[in-house]
């Protein structure tokens, strides 16, 4: 079965390229496997109209609208490999089945991997956080930490102030010189030195459990996870660019990586993710592929 273009990724950014596509009456394919990035947390904020609502059904009803375009087919199920090149693209699926595609858009998203500190896992989503705008206000204006597991934290130690008391645990990942120091007291963020120990859940938030047993209730935590790409992305070969949380998809101001014919938007694109960047990446790569698809992969700009 051939497509103007299959798009790997179901979730925002993949669901919002795929508007783009089928209001230009385009035939396309999406593949999700189900593991959207957000599917931990209990509400998303900062997407207009739907600021508060839980991630499924912000998905369901995106789902839902993009399936009322009658050229548009859906497929659950993981993609093994893609093969050959613009206008003839092979996607196989792992459980046998392939697709011709004459575009590809990758929208996969990324794996979060997260400090290593017994109880994080369980709260991720919950009390665990790693973006200020996405689920800092709900916390209140005291309680919030910082776990660094690399100097990254200190971005998010003089960010995290304007939402609440904020205090930077720096768990032995780094030593903040002077200068750094000077920064954190200047925004009115607390700095604890020594390694945690653990994460408890409490009736109301959590508590940072420390090494030597000092105990930190807090109403939230935010870390800095390092990201991984999926392992088709490399596969494909595309060129990647370092991002403070790891490695990201290069592309073009018009989503285009350097393979022609394949975009990336999304997570796999970007290392700052929300919602609002998910789709507003999907959009652009959505109405880029259509332009090729009208003009050619050497249009640009």
């Amino acid at each position: 079965m051939s497509f103007d273009a299959v798009i790997i990724g179901g979730s925002y950014a993949g669901m919002s390229a795929g508007l783009q596509l089928a209001r230009a009456r385009r035939k396309i394919l999406l593949i999700d496997a189900g593991q959207a990035r957000n599917r931990f947390a209990s509400h998303s904020h900062g997407f207009l109209t739907h600021d508060g609502s839980p991630p499924a059904e912000i998905a369901a009803e995106a789902r839902s609208q993009l399936m009322e375009y009658p050229t548009v087919e859906w497929r659950t199920g993981r993609v093994e490999a893609i093969t050959g090149e613009a206008d003839d693209f092979l996607v196989a699926l792992a459980d046998g089945s392939t697709y011709q595609a004459r575009r590809i858009i990758l929208a996969a998203g990324v794996t979060d991997e997260l400090p290593n500190l017994t109880g994080l896992a369980d709260q991720w989503g919950k009390h665990v956080f790693h973006c200020p705008y996405c689920h800092g206000y709900e916390l209140g204006k005291e309680g919030i930490g910082v776990l660094a597991s690399s100097e990254l934290a200190m971005h998010q130690g003089l960010m995290l102030p304007d939402w609440g008391t904020t205090t930077l645990f720096l768990n032995d990942a780094f030593d903040p010189n002077a200068e750094q120091l000077a920064q954190l007291k200047a925004r009115g963020t607390q700095v604890e030195y020594g390694a945690a120990s653990h994460l408890n859940e409490q009736t109301k938030g959590i508590e940072l459990v420390m090494q030597d047993g000092r105990v930190f209730p807090l109403s939230g935590l935010f870390v800095a996870p390092r990201i991984h790409l999926d392992p088709l992305v490399a596969q494909l070969g595309c060129e990647l660019e370092e991002s403070p949380m790891g490695k990201v998809v290069k592309t073009d101001e018009m989503q285009a990586s350097s393979i022609p014919g394949i975009f990336a938007c999304g997570d796999v694109a970007r290392a700052a993710g929300s919602v609002t960047f998910a789709v507003a990446d999907g959009a652009m790569a959505g109405g880029s592929t259509h332009r090729t698809l009208m003009f050619g992969c050497e249009v640009r700009g």
